[in-house]
């Protein structure tokens, strides 16, 4: 990490500035001739830049930016911050919205893929544009949190949807909204009795830690049980600002996270992952998911074999502790949700043994008992309640209630039918225009 007054941009910047979030956000680069002060750009990179800034957003804070190697282009920091041309091509299997959002947003910013849970986005805006973004077709559009009145008619479907009870706040990143507006959405969301968790996910502890303040962290511990997921890549990305943001929300009691997306040239090594994993968990950061990275435009340079992701998972299982591996998930093109994927460890199965490998090879033998038939005693309320929010699926099967399984109309299907003839109802009685959604 450099030291930022070694920079000729912000030689004149005080200590009060730099560590100033609003500075951070007002101050990110933008354009070539602040991003050339900072690192060592190639007449090639110069000629890409200017023609790619036409169609790509590029917002790096000045945080950020310090960690990035000036001459050395593939700096795994500078890759996930600066857009090269590469993004500007599309492979054969890249989509405009690869994981169906848009589809299944009832109203628009609520998506409800899920039975019990959705997605709020309340802005588009991020404190830096990360290159392999899943949400690049509207990231940074408006650059702006989106208003009350825009968020208020997701809150409302969220309170006349009882199934909902599991709400994750997320954008763009939510946390670069000022503290009173995020304070009116989390007592907006708490004042709903369906609600029990809510969950907000940010990347702004690995680029812009100033963020975390004690005003801000003071305001969210009054709204648990709330749960954060942060997003660091490599551990380059955990410093003494990122270490003392961490420790701010951990130290409020918020349960945090750690989401990873598994990108060709930047992280693709088990032993980064292992660092990584390592450094968060000391910082009282649970690895949560390693994600494939997802088929959207412009990034198929990021994207690894499916199999590079589950030769990580076999490095990390077992070669160190089970806190520090996270699931590897391919989050499902066309809205199927997220697919967790690791070694095969079951090789065999017979009618009382289980044929059996370890971490380190070693194969071994467990016998299942004579009987080995469940009985659920004493807990018909809670399978009745639990039952309720079943999103169907190979678990109905594996319960009885169906015989065979034709998934020719999806839980989801039947709900997005739903909305879309609520939308006709409502077009008959006014003449507003309804906002569309695929």
């Amino acid at each position: 990490m450099r030291d930022y007054r070694e920079i000729s941009l912000w030689k004149n910047v005080t200590p009060e500035e730099w560590n100033d979030w609003h500075w951070q956000l007002s101050n990110r680069i933008t354009d070539i001739e602040a991003l050339s002060e900072i690192i060592t750009l190639t007449p090639e990179e110069k000629k890409a830049l200017n023609d790619d800034l036409l169609e790509l957003r590029m917002a790096i804070t000045p945080y950020y930016a310090t960690l990035m190697d000036p001459n050395d282009v593939n700096c795994p920091i500078r890759m996930q911050a600066v857009p090269t041309s590469k993004e500007r091509y599309t492979a054969e299997e890249d989509f405009y919205d690869p994981l169906a959002e848009d589809r299944y947003a009832p109203v628009p910013g609520f998506v409800h893929r899920y039975p019990d849970r959705g997605i709020l986005l309340v802005t588009d805006q991020c404190s830096m544009y990360c290159r392999f973004c899943t949400r690049r077709r509207f990231a940074g559009e408006v650059d702006r949190p989106k208003s009350r009145e825009e968020i208020q008619a997701a809150i409302d479907y969220i309170e006349r949807t009882p199934v909902l009870r599991d709400i994750l706040i997320t954008g763009g990143d939510p946390l670069t909204m000022e503290d009173e507006n995020l304070e009116w959405l989390l007592t907006s969301l708490r004042r709903i009795p369906h609600v029990e968790i809510i969950r907000i996910g940010t990347r702004v502890p690995a680029v812009m830690p100033q963020r975390i303040t004690r005003s801000l962290v003071s305001m969210l511990r009054q709204f648990h049980p709330l749960w954060i997921n942060v997003h660091f890549n490599h551990p380059k990305e955990i410093t003494p600002y990122s270490t003392r943001a961490l420790n701010m929300l951990a130290d409020a009691g918020i349960p945090l996270g750690n989401q990873s997306v598994l990108l060709r040239g930047i992280n693709d090594c088990p032993y980064i992952f292992k660092e990584l994993f390592h450094k968060l968990l000391v910082n009282r950061v649970r690895p949560y998911y390693i994600y494939q990275c997802d088929l959207s435009r412009g990034i198929s340079h990021f994207r690894t074999s499916v199999g590079k992701g589950i030769e990580i998972i076999e490095f990390l299982r077992g070669h160190t502790t089970g806190m520090a591996v996270p699931t590897f998930v391919v989050d499902a093109p066309g809205g199927g949700g997220k697919i967790p994927l690791m070694p095969n460890y079951l090789l065999a199965q017979g009618e009382r043994r289980v044929v059996l490998r370890n971490f380190e090879g070693t194969i071994t033998v467990y016998t299942e008992p004579e009987d080995a038939s469940s009985h659920c005693h004493g807990c018909k309320e809670i399978c009745m309640r639990q039952s309720t929010s079943s999103g169907g699926g190979v678990s109905e099967l594996l319960e009885g209630s169906r015989l065979q399984l034709e998934p020719q109309v999806l839980k989801r299907e039947e709900r997005r039918h739903q909305w879309m003839e609520e939308k006709k109802d409502q077009s008959l009685n006014t003449s507003k225009p309804e906002c569309p959604f695929l």
